[in-house]
This record gives structure tokens, sequence and C-alpha cells, in this order.
């Protein structure tokens, strides 16, 4: 697991000094070029801030990147399993082939087998693996003013049904349910630990967060309520400068976010949220450090709710909040990427702050 791995400095010099003892334990996820690979991948070094450690290659490729071409991260998996380097070797040939179980019985594997194999050693099944390289695009053609149908194909989904599974499961809405004339905008977002929705009206960015945040179908419901039933998919500009600010926030340039913003709560929330963006990047926070920031010292419990009621993930730096013990706590986005985020964010830290006590170690 992630928490087991070294910081990210320490992992760094390994890749740097391609560390044979990191093999098969840690990866490196490049920004700058959409691969993973391991340690000790013989092509030119990234810079620093580029990089992303995970400790499995499940976490690569479901933070969106590929396998490297010249370590081939992939192969010892597929070395120790003829069905896995067959399959792998299929998908890359056929990127965006729809794959069923029956083709994988024509290959002459077992089902059974083949999805152990795969879940084992990737955290998720083969058809889960080619369905997200596809789902993507499919998505991204609705967003381009393309229909449902053109999505359904370039996703390759020959099943108008399977295409609604799929996309009810990511926005909670099947896709012919969404608004034709939306106020409100929902964007996919790709990020270096994983793809967000961004979800936006012509001047607001209203939601940000990863698509495996559990209360993601409970927040895009409640802005299609706010909306009054008009949610649907597109680009608006809010998410367009988001895109850009994310992209300058994870290659190093910027930690600096001045999309708008819509807060949906109450006036308190919106305090503690206004509150969690005067931390600066690199520093950290306890909740009762929040309270008294806003002259609430005795409202601990109600900032953690504020915290993790926020839905404009990064922009509103919840994860810049800790335990008063210096434990991680609860993040929406899941305890790895907090301490990802942390990580990337040191970068951003100005030197002479080095030892004040707020920051993030």
């Amino acid at each position: 697991m992630l928490f087991d791995l070294p910081d990210h400095d320490t992992l760094y010099q390994a890749l740097l000094d391609r560390d044979a003892s990191y093999d098969g334990q840690a990866y490196v996820c490049v920004s700058s070029t959409g691969v993973f690979c391991r340690l000790t991948c013989p092509a030119r070094k990234p810079k620093q801030e580029n990089c992303t450690f995970f400790g499995t290659v499940g976490e690569c490729i479901e933070a969106g990147f590929r396998a490297c071409k010249r370590c081939h991260p992939l192969q010892p998996m597929a070395l120790a399993d003829p069905a896995i380097a067959a399959l792998l070797a299929a998908l890359n040939e056929c990127p965006d082939y729809r794959w069923r179980e029956g083709d994988i019985e024509r290959m002459g594997f077992d089902l059974s087998t083949v999805r152990r194999s795969f879940k084992r050693q990737f955290g998720m099944t083969f058809l889960e693996m080619a369905r997200q390289r596809r789902l993507r695009d499919g998505f991204e053609t609705i967003a381009d003013g393309g229909a449902v149908i053109e999505g359904q194909l370039d996703a390759g989904f020959d099943s108008p049904s399977a295409f609604r599974t799929a996309f009810l499961k990511l926005m909670g809405k099947a896709p012919g349910n969404l608004s034709s004339d939306p106020l409100l905008f929902a964007d996919w977002v790709s990020t270096p630990l994983g793809d967000m929705i961004a979800v936006s009206s012509k001047s607001q960015l209203h939601l940000l967060e990863f698509f495996d945040r559990k209360a993601l179908p409970k927040e895009l419901a409640r802005l299609d309520t706010f909306a009054k039933g008009r949610l649907g998919i597109g680009r608006a500009e809010p998410s367009e400068q988001i895109k850009v600010e994310l992209a300058a926030f994870f290659d190093g340039s910027s930690s600096d976010f001045q999309t708008p913003l819509a807060y949906h709560g109450s006036d308190f929330s919106g305090s503690v949220w206004d509150a969690l963006r005067q931390i600066p990047a690199g520093s950290t926070r306890s909740y009762s450090d929040i309270a008294s920031s806003i002259r609430r010292p005795s409202a601990v419990r109600a900032v953690a709710r504020a915290n993790g009621a926020n839905q404009i993930a990064l922009v509103i730096p919840c994860h810049r909040v800790i335990g008063a013990d210096g434990s991680l706590t609860g993040y929406g986005g899941g305890l790895w990427r907090k301490q990802k985020l942390l990580e990337i964010e040191r970068q951003y830290l100005p030197k002479k702050t080095k030892g004040n006590k707020h920051v993030a170690s």
C-alpha cells in the first residue's frame, strides 16, 4: 500500500539511482509523458515535480497512465501468467475493441481464473481495464456536442444498454436523461492522480471531484436538483480554465487557482472553505486551527463536517487539513491521494518556512 512507501524525495532519488530494490514495489507516473515506469527504467529521468509514485500498477492505470514501452512495468505480471501476457498484448493491439467474456474464452482462457489474476495484479478485471480506456472517448464525444449514439460508438459499445449502464455508474444519470439545454455542464478532467469531473455554469465552477469519490452521485443529484433538472454534458469557460490551472499545479508551475467558484452550503461552511483557501500550498492545519481562524474555536466538529462537505477538491484544499496529532485523517478522494497531494505541494513551500510546525511532513 502507498503508506508503506518512503517519501517523495526518497523515491525520486531511487529513480535517479535506478535502485533495483524497489522493482515491483514502487512505480513512477510521469505527468509530462502520461506513462508509468519501473524505478529502474533506462529512459531519461523526468523532473521531480512531474513524478507521482504508487505502490501498484493498478493505481497507475486508474490514474490514467499507460505502461512505458522501454521498461515494460507490466512484464513481470505477464511473465508470471501467460493469460495476462496474451490479453495485455491483445488489448494493446486493439485498444478500441469492445472486449467481451466470449473473447477471453475463445482465446482459451478460463474466465474466473483471468478475473482473479487481473484483480490480484492490477486491482481491476481485464474487462474493466478495457472499458476504462474507452469510456472517456464516449464522454468527450458528447461533451463536444455529439449525439449519445455517437458517444456510444466512439466508446466502442455495441449495446446501448451497456453504454447506458456504464454512464449511469459514472454520472448517476443515463445519457438520455441528461439535459439537452443545460444550465450546468459536466466535463471530464484528466489529472496525474486520476480522472475528475468538473461541473460548471457559464460563469462559475460548482463541483470538481475524482470519479471514484463515493459521495459523487449524491453531489451530482443535488446539483441536478439545483439546476431544476438541467444538468448536462458540455464545456464551459470555468471548466476550461480549471483544466489549465490544474495542469500548472501538477507540473509545478503554479499552485494559484483563480477559477470563480460557486459555493453550495451554509454561510458557516462558506467561511470554512474560505479559510481552507488561505492555507499555503505545502502547509497543513488542524481542524482546531481552522475553527480558531474563523473565530469559532469551539466549533471543531462543525468545521470537520464542512471540510467533508467540500465538493470542489484541490481548489478548496481540504486535503491540507490533518489531525491534531499529525495523522492524515479522512479524505473523500482517498487517503493515498491526500498523501500524494501533500507530497506534490512540497515544491511550493518557500525554503524559509520549512521549519514551521504547519509544514507537511
